[in-house]
């Protein structure tokens, strides 16, 4: 390979290199730029060659200032440097990079200038972040075992929850749909002594009776049309565990026997099958039901009641403890950053005023997909008031309203609205029974023309 051959060989590299590559002369001029230089920095190689190479505005640039002129500090020192900085390209847009520079030094042994790469560091800024990102979730997860709030009544739950995890004795979780039932039967089972044992959850209100009974307890080959093979049920699946029975108020009456069989005798029969299967697992059940006035109306069993009912936990639903909503809402803000990777760097003023204001009849689960349909339809650095579902942003109501808390005949007309008067949809949006329903609006003497006389 001759000369001009090798020039070329080098050129070919030189400009095909990734990373930016500058080369200065002992006045700190820029004599020399590749390709990738002029993409990092949105300079043309015309407009570097021939200026200072203070152009780029490095943030740690080693510069001695003598008057009008500058000498570098790399041609003092003569050392190799590697440092991370940031530059301005030319639209002002600030660009992290890793810079590695060092001196050229003739046969002679005079520095003749000095030579360095840039490369850009943003994809690993933003990867950096993400990460710092996750560890704060898991963090807050490890803290409190996702269950977030500050408030007061949100630290006695905890409290009780870490208590109610040390023993085996059967727990009830109590509160309207939306607030959070799994995730703290979820914390009690890691916070327990049988946190390395099967944690199962059953849906009761998602199966009909013949299939909650199969799941629940399995059933053996034969025992009903399309029973082709030996099934092990949830309880059996959470021996030595813990088993979380979701919706408890939801089970009809006849399988409500067999689960105070599994409480009393700790053993069970799957369908089909006469040979009783000893278990031992803690019982953990939820709510959105008034078991007690369930058991007034014989729709549930007090003797389960009260074999269920050892350590009962109370969840309340978020407008009770709108001091958390801020916690929250910058939980899931950062939650959505990374599942979407967008940029969204908060919420303003209106739209937090907004969310305060509501009375969030869905609960965490309501706020969530608030956040998660934000993050879709903003395209922006902010949400904004326009970026929440129409049943949040048109809400009229005065903030003080928001600040004092809704009383109870507040929250029952509030439903009543939203259900345009249906009652059954009110008592669902409440987490209460229509005769429970009915009750509260005599109570408050609420007639058939409850909207006009509110007006």
């Amino acid at each position: 390979m001759d000369q001009r051959e090798m020039v070329t060989y080098w050129k070919t590299i030189v400009d095909t290199m990734t990373d930016g590559l500058i080369v200065v002369d002992v006045d700190g001029m820029i004599v020399a730029v590749n390709p990738a230089t002029e993409k990092l920095t949105g300079f043309t190689r015309e407009e570097l060659i021939g200026s200072p190479c203070t152009i780029l505005n490095c943030d740690h640039c080693s510069i001695r200032s003598s008057g009008p002129n500058f000498t570098c500090a790399l041609f003092e020192t003569r050392q190799i440097e590697r440092r991370k900085c940031t530059i301005k390209k030319k639209d002002g847009e600030t660009v992290p990079i890793i810079k590695n520079a060092t001196v050229l030094v003739g046969k002679n042994g005079r520095v003749s200038g000095g030579v360095e790469t840039i490369t850009d560091r943003r994809a690993l800024v933003t990867k950096d972040r993400k990460i710092e990102r996750l560890s704060s979730l898991l963090d807050i997860k490890d803290r409190s075992h996702g269950i977030i709030g500050k408030s007061k009544i949100m630290q006695n739950v905890l409290d009780l929850v870490a208590d109610a995890a040390l023993t085996d004795a059967p727990i009830v979780i109590y509160g309207e749909s939306g607030t959070g039932k799994e995730v703290v039967a979820t914390a009690i089972h890691d916070l327990g002594r049988r946190r390395h044992a099967p944690f199962v959850k059953v849906s009761c209100a998602a199966l009909s009776e013949s299939l909650l009974e199969s799941e629940l307890f399995g059933h053996v080959k034969g025992a009903f049309t399309g029973a082709d093979r030996m099934r092990r049920g949830r309880f059996e699946l959470a021996h030595g565990g813990d088993i979380f029975l979701d919706e408890i108020g939801d089970i009809p009456l006849s399988m409500q026997v067999k689960i105070l069989r599994v409480l009393q005798e700790k053993e069970f029969e799957r369908v089909g099958d006469s040979t009783p299967i000893k278990v031992d697992c803690r019982i953990i059940s939820a709510t959105h039901r008034d078991l007690p006035e369930m058991i007034e109306r014989n729709s549930f069993r007090e003797d389960l009641f009260y074999r269920l009912n050892v350590v009962p936990i109370y969840l309340p639903p978020l407008r009770e403890r709108r001091e958390d909503l801020h916690q929250l809402v910058d939980h899931y803000l950062e939650v959505n950053r990374l599942k979407t990777n967008k940029d969204i760097e908060g919420i303003s003023s209106e739209a937090m005023d907004a969310l305060t204001s509501y009375s969030w009849p869905g609960n965490i689960r309501e706020l969530i997909n608030t956040i998660e349909y934000a993050f879709v339809v903003c395209h922006e650095e902010f949400i904004e008031l326009r970026h929440l579902p129409d049943t949040i942003k048109n809400i009229k109501q005065k903030r003080s309203s928001a600040a004092a808390g809704w009383d109870e005949r507040d929250r029952l007309l509030d439903a009543l609205r939203q259900a345009g008067g249906k009652k059954n949809e009110a008592a669902k949006l409440l987490g209460i029974t229509r005769q429970a329903l009915w009750k509260k609006v005599k109570k408050f003497g609420i007639g058939a023309n409850y909207e006009a006389k509110d007006s």
